[in-house]
């Protein structure tokens, strides 16, 4: 087992690595921008190191400098947690030919699944069913259209070496589709530094399905069930559950192994997320995967009982996963919400700031809140909204959803704007208590007719 480890990330996913590795007994290296030598990841762990000033491009994504600091503090490992250098499989390489551990799966692998074009292909031919698109990478405006017109519309425009929603873009009519295609490679050149794009078929009416795996060196590999992961704005989760409330045993028998198969196609190590979409016929195709923890991934903590960071460890310090599939049990239902310093009435925009006053939700059986914020902290505007998870379960579905009502009711924070209505909102939305949305009930249902009064 390492005896110490580097946190190249920060905020809530940092604090939740941390406290993993103390419950190890492993110490731990917090890195920080200028921005952040007050966050609590950094006052939490054994060392912490300034690596940069306030912009990500110069502390958080210099990977030079998240290098340096490991080999100065003597760390054998590196946990990337999501976001960030997460999934840079140039990162994950620099770290193995540094001979520092990279809590995650191989360069190779990250990029093999990184570009979603070749991911595509390398599923065909593990015989994983895929959503319809083109065969490789579009081009031109020109090939996109002739593609276009031979899958039909409406489709989606995605950008190969894409993710967290952007370089994606849903096109109607043919019309449409010269403005969205040059918009959407202009986002992914920005974005990373590419703009190979591709096409697929919308898949709609369909439900957002995601499969936890987990994945040794020795080839062995399990699933750790699904989470619906419907419920999105603009591409972005909103809020999680865990399992799926409208999948039957036999489909859920046939998604788990599916992933799992999935994850054996590429020897899949460390843990993972193979994402699928489901239509009204329960057809399911696979998205991509995602070669990094989620940020939703304790729901599915709640539901097994096992602790996914200390097993993301624990495979990267190569040992045996010696959890079998038949291991696995799952308890209840789990719901996650993301509390954002946004203001949903002004089109989500951030707010940073001071937090005045801060109670968090507590106490009572199947209450857990994942955060790096304290009272008199202050948000920069820097880097993602995200400031807390809030996380409840109950033996039933109804008991989950009462509990973060219950949970939302008695969060206070003040001093900035977050989502807490909004999300308060959506929980108890009628269609929502019943199960009934689908990738679409955000935008089209619920957002139209929503107001913050």
């Amino acid at each position: 087992m390492f005896d110490k480890i580097l946190i190249a990330n920060r905020g809530e996913i940092a604090t939740r690595i941390i406290r993993a590795c103390q419950e190890l007994e492993i110490k731990t290296v917090a890195i920080y921008s200028e921005a952040d030598k007050n966050a609590l990841h950094v006052a939490l762990a054994d060392e912490a190191i300034c690596i940069g000033s306030s912009k990500a491009s110069e502390s958080y994504l210099n990977m030079h400098n998240v290098l340096s600091a490991a080999i100065v503090t003597g760390a054998q490992a590196i946990h990337p947690g999501f976001g960030f250098l997460a999934e840079n499989s140039l990162f994950a390489e620099m770290c193995e030919e540094c001979q520092i551990t990279f809590i995650g799966p191989k360069s190779k692998t990250i990029e093999e699944m990184g570009n979603k074009i070749n991911a595509r292909k390398i599923m065909l031919d593990a015989k994983v069913p895929v959503i319809p698109g083109s065969d490789g990478a579009v081009d031109s405006i020109e090939d996109a259209m002739k593609i276009a017109k031979k899958i039909g519309y409406p489709l989606m425009l995605k950008a190969a070496a894409g993710g967290g929603g952007k370089g994606i873009r849903k096109v109607l009519h043919a019309k449409e589709l010269p403005h969205h295609f040059s918009s959407a490679q202009q986002e992914s050149l920005a974005a990373f530094g590419s703009g190979e794009m591709y096409i697929e078929k919308i898949i709609y009416p369909a439900k957002h399905i995601e499969v936890q795996i987990l994945g040794d060196q020795f080839g062995h590999a399990i699933h750790l069930g699904e989470r619906d992961c419907s419920l999105q704005r603009n591409n972005q989760k909103v809020l999680e559950e865990a399992p799926g409330f409208s999948l039957s045993d036999d489909l859920r028998t046939r998604i788990g192994d599916t992933a799992i198969k999935a994850a054996k196609a590429v020897s899949y190590e460390n843990a993972g997320t193979i994402e699928f979409l489901v239509d009204e016929e329960n057809n399911f195709y696979f998205m991509e995967m995602n070669t990094r923890i989620q940020v939703e991934h304790p729901v599915t903590e709640m539901i097994t009982g096992i602790d996914i960071v200390k097993w993301q460890i624990k495979i990267a310090a190569h040992q045996k996963l010696t959890l079998t599939q038949s291991d696995v049990s799952f308890s209840g239902h789990a719901i996650e919400c993301r509390l954002n310093a946004e203001n949903p009435a002004f089109n989500f925009a951030p707010s940073p700031g001071k937090i005045t006053s801060l109670i968090l939700p507590s106490g009572g059986i199947g209450l857990r809140v994942d955060s790096a914020m304290y009272q008199d902290y202050t948000i920069p505007p820097f880097y993602d909204s995200m400031i807390a998870k809030i996380i409840t379960h109950g033996q039933t579905r109804e008991e989950a959803l009462l509990k973060m009502k219950r949970a939302l009711l008695e969060l206070v924070v003040e001093g900035v704007t977050t989502n807490q209505m909004f999300q308060l909102d959506l929980l108890t939305h009628p269609l929502v208590i019943e199960g009934s949305y689908d990738t679409s009930f955000l935008q089209k249902e619920f957002l139209p007719n929503w107001s913050q009064d």
